[in-house]
């Protein structure tokens, strides 16, 4: 499934979020996508496409497109973990060499600078005696060893799942936070047909932002006119109580 829709909270985040589920695992876009903060409706479209581009329109107009392998971080996919393998490499008496734990190479012996390759051979290195078993020494043996995961090329890590085809979609969810209301949602459209979507969206949304810009402007023109009645009602009350303050004062001095 796919999640795509605003985020709106307080001043630091305003974003569309754009995730996908694939492979068990939640991939969000690494992209930053501003949506719209203002009071008006608007259209959100996500577009994904078999060649693995898509493109994310506010409005019908894109704002940010690219490639899916890329910009959700899917070309980490690319490489694929092998089954762990095991192998048995206990040494058995049977190819363990008879000197293995009596001698050993002395590390510090060096050849002689007088040592003459041809006459005296090739030159080894000497093999010293152990200690006996006793002084707790013995010989670091290889058991049964764990060859760890290694990673290879994994060729068919999104041809296999086609994050273009969505299959038997039974519901559409809504997931809210709000703390103001007032907020509706409407027109909501699945489809493989970019033309159909784009002309849906003109037909719904596009009939409907006009007149919703004209309401608001007529509405945000009556609160101007009542804000400025308000005012000259207050300004005529001040006008009136200091006629009457006035009147009172004069009043009061010629009864002295």
């Amino acid at each position: 499934f796919f999640f795509v829709g605003p985020d709106i909270c307080g001043f630091d985040i305003k974003k569309v979020h754009v995730i996908l589920h694939f492979k068990n695992q939640y991939h969000e876009n690494k992209k930053s996508i501003r949506c719209k903060v203002d009071g008006f409706t608007h259209l959100y479209t996500l577009i994904l496409r078999p060649d693995l581009s898509y493109d994310v329109k506010i409005d019908g107009q894109s704002i940010e497109s690219g490639s899916i392998e890329y910009d959700w971080n899917l070309t980490s996919l690319k490489k694929e973990k092998s089954l762990a393998e095991s192998k048995d490499r206990k040494l058995t008496e049977d190819n363990k060499a008879q000197d293995w734990e009596k001698h050993f190479l002395d590390a510090s012996a060096s050849r002689q600078s007088d040592w003459n390759g041809e006459l005296d051979g090739d030159w080894q290195t000497a093999m010293l005696q152990k200690p006996p078993r006793q002084d707790g020494l013995k010989p670091q043996g290889i058991d049964r060893d764990i060859w760890l995961h290694h990673k290879m090329k994994n060729t068919n890590y999104l041809t296999q799942y086609d994050l273009s085809e969505f299959e038997n979609i039974g519901a559409i969810g809504l997931e809210l936070w709000q703390v103001r209301s007032g907020t509706i949602f409407d027109n909501f459209l699945i489809t493989d047909d970019e033309e159909y979507a784009d002309n849906f969206g003109k037909a719904t949304w596009g009939e409907t932002k006009g007149p919703e810009r004209e309401m608001d402007a007529i509405q945000a023109k009556e609160e101007m006119k009542k804000a400025r009645e308000e005012e000259e009602e207050e300004l005529q009350s001040e006008e009136i109580n200091g006629h009457e303050n006035y009147f009172n004062r004069f009043h009061r001095r010629n009864e002295l």
